[in-house]
């Protein structure tokens, strides 16, 4: 059974997520469970989440799935405004839900980060070549 669409093309969250991921060397974009998934040949974020909480599920539509290092991640979880992933926490992804207070500066660090653990060597090389 396909799982149903998650999101809203319109979403301006989105799209900010959306330009930053696919400015990434080598990056594509494909719908992975209802939800964006931004990869090359694994998965770097995606954008919407959820986590279940006592039981019920809590759906957190605004935010970006990172795999960063256990460091960052852990820094990470002290905010608020971040969570455990449903399914992808036990592999040491971490959600943060975006809003106004996600400077796009930070956002953009955090998304190059992530891709910077899964991506190819010869990708994350192009990111270190002079411009």
């Amino acid at each position: 059974m396909a799982h149903p669409r998650m999101f809203d093309d319109d979403d301006p969250l989105l799209e900010r997520v959306r330009s930053i991921a696919l400015a990434l060397p080598g990056a594509q974009e494909k719908v992975s469970h209802g939800r964006p998934a931004f990869f090359t040949g694994r998965i770097h974020c995606y954008y919407g989440g959820s986590r279940k909480v006592d039981g019920q599920w809590e759906q957190h539509p605004q935010a970006v799935l990172l795999h960063l290092p256990p460091s960052e991640t852990a820094a990470l979880r002290e905010q608020p405004r971040a969570f455990v992933p449903a399914y992808l926490g036990a592999s040491g992804w971490i959600g943060l839900d975006l809003g106004s207070e996600t400077e796009p500066a930070e956002l953009a660090e955090l998304i190059e980060e992530s891709y910077r653990t899964v991506a190819p060597r010869h990708l994350v090389a192009q990111l270190d070549e002079p411009a």
